[in-house]
């Protein structure tokens, strides 16, 4: 159970590295690096501009996508975000040297990206219990450096095939990650989350039996 969340986590992260790590090396090569571009009143090269949004956005993802996922679920709130994160690197790659459209699905893919370090420790906690959460979570979270190892492939694309095939190969990674989270890991999840529950039924007559001072209720370890 455990790795097939960390291999979620591995791809997803992986496609979003695979684009947001080259955003220079794109705009450059498109031309739009230093192309000055005024929002609110504010001047400044389309990267800088890019990279300031883009952040924003990052960080704006994690408690919006924490909040969605406790209203409509976990698995769910990946399904729509990864495929969300998928489009949007489509969509870079298609419009993308317009600059307008570069910045608005450059931010989108933060935007959708962000939310992996919010959802995935959640998810985590959810399935293992609390006990040892953060020896689980700081586990989960080297799919990230995991992940990076994968991101010199996309200089590799770009050579071979230019940044088109960039886009495409993290899109493809990215909606393959949300279709796996909603069709692979949901079902799986809720069948070991029902058989923890069963076995929580079974030892509660031992535990009761044990004496109130002594009454506690196993949590799952993810070992």
């Amino acid at each position: 159970m455990f790795w097939v969340i960390y291999l979620c986590f591995v791809a997803v992260a992986a496609g979003g590295l695979m684009a947001t790590a080259q955003i220079g090396p794109i705009a450059k090569d498109w031309g739009l690096a230093k192309l000055p571009m005024t929002l609110f009143g504010a001047t400044l090269p389309l990267l800088t501009m890019t990279l300031s949004i883009d952040n924003i956005c990052n960080g704006f993802t994690r408690p919006l996508c924490g909040f969605i996922s406790d209203k409509i679920g976990r698995e769910n709130t990946m399904f729509a975000i990864f495929i969300g994160e998928g489009l949007a690197l489509l969509g870079l790659m298609e419009y993308g040297q317009n600059p307008y459209a570069f910045m608005t699905f450059a931010a989108l893919i933060f935007l959708f990206w962000g939310e992996i370090f919010s959802i995935f420790p959640a998810i985590c906690a959810d399935t293992f219990g609390s006990k040892y959460a953060a020896a689980n979570a700081g586990t989960l979270y080297t799919a990230k450096g995991t992940a990076s190892l994968i991101v010199p492939i996309a200089s590799v694309l770009a050579a071979t095939g230019g940044w088109n095939l960039v886009f495409i190969v993290s899109a493809v990674v990215t909606i393959a990650a949300g279709v796996s989270a909603k069709f692979i890991l949901a079902p799986m999840r809720a069948r070991w989350i029902a058989s923890s529950n069963e076995t929580s039924r079974e030892l509660e007559p031992e535990l009761a039996a044990n004496g109130p001072g002594l009454r506690h209720w196993p949590e799952q370890t993810g070992e």
